[in-house]
């Protein structure tokens, strides 16, 4: 069986979440998406685990959703696609929902579900050179179920621009709309990440875990209600002549036939 992420842990709490799917550029499948969750609900609930990074292997952070896994979904039924859609709501809400400070540790290229994972993170530190985009728009799709931790984190008016128009950015437009905390050369990133563990790792890790359980309080509530909206939203969309032509058309390397 494929192994899709490695878990480890230090001596000081220090835990990584790392996707290991490189030859696939990280992209979110099924079982990746069943692990992350897995993995999520018992890092949080382990009393030795002080602080989560949430990194990857090979060139790119991760790629988004899996074309092959999506393009499963077009040809499922409205049940099977509630349940794959369900699914990835549910990684997002475990890493969202995490009790211990979680860092991302951003070393690629990162679109899509990968944008998303980026804005659960508490703080994301990328690398200079790295390319980002929510370009679910040229494949037909809808950034769904990404869509209110996107919102939250970089604000309508960021999320009009790039959601909408698909528009792929550098680290430096990723620093400005909130996306990234901070962007560093790749020799640097290790040590960038290290600086904020420490700082975590200064604090008492009851006390961070009520204060992110407030924060999410006093900001826009990213309901059970909203997330099933979205669910929603992206079963129709997976059900749109729209979706099944972008993605056939990127699997046979064509333009769709919305292109000019």
């Amino acid at each position: 069986m494929e192994q899709t992420i490695t878990v480890s842990t230090d001596a000081r709490g220090v835990a990584r979440l790392v996707l290991n799917r490189p030859e696939k550029h990280n992209a979110l499948n099924g079982a990746m998406m069943d692990e992350i969750t897995i993995a999520a609900n018992q890092l949080g609930a382990d009393p030795a685990v002080r602080v989560v990074i949430l990194g990857a292997e090979g060139s790119s952070f991760c790629a988004g959703g899996d074309l092959v896994w999506m393009g499963a979904q077009v040809a499922a039924d409205a049940g099977q696609r509630a349940v794959e859609a369900r699914r990835l709501a549910g990684m997002l809400a475990a890493l969202n929902t995490l009790p211990k400070p979680l860092i991302g540790q951003v070393q690629g290229n990162a679109f899509g579900g990968g944008i998303g994972m980026m804005a659960v993170c508490d703080l994301a530190i990328g690398v200079e050179g790295a390319s980002f985009g929510l370009t679910e728009t040229r494949l037909g799709l809808i950034a769904a179920t990404i869509s209110p931790y996107v919102v939250a984190r970089i604000g309508s008016t960021a999320a009009r621009r790039h959601m909408l128009g698909s528009r792929i950015f550098d680290a430096s437009e990723a620093c400005r709309i909130g996306l990234l905390a901070q962007a560093t050369s790749r020799d640097g990133l290790d040590a960038a990440v290290e600086v904020d563990v420490r700082a975590f790792l200064e604090c008492a890790p009851g006390a961070i875990a009520a204060t992110k359980h407030l924060i999410r309080t006093l900001s826009s509530a990213i309901s059970a209600d909203v997330i099933e909206r979205t669910i929603q939203a992206l079963v129709e969309r997976w059900e749109s002549p729209e979706a099944g032509e972008g993605i056939a058309a990127f699997l046979a390397r064509r333009l769709p036939n919305w292109h000019p």
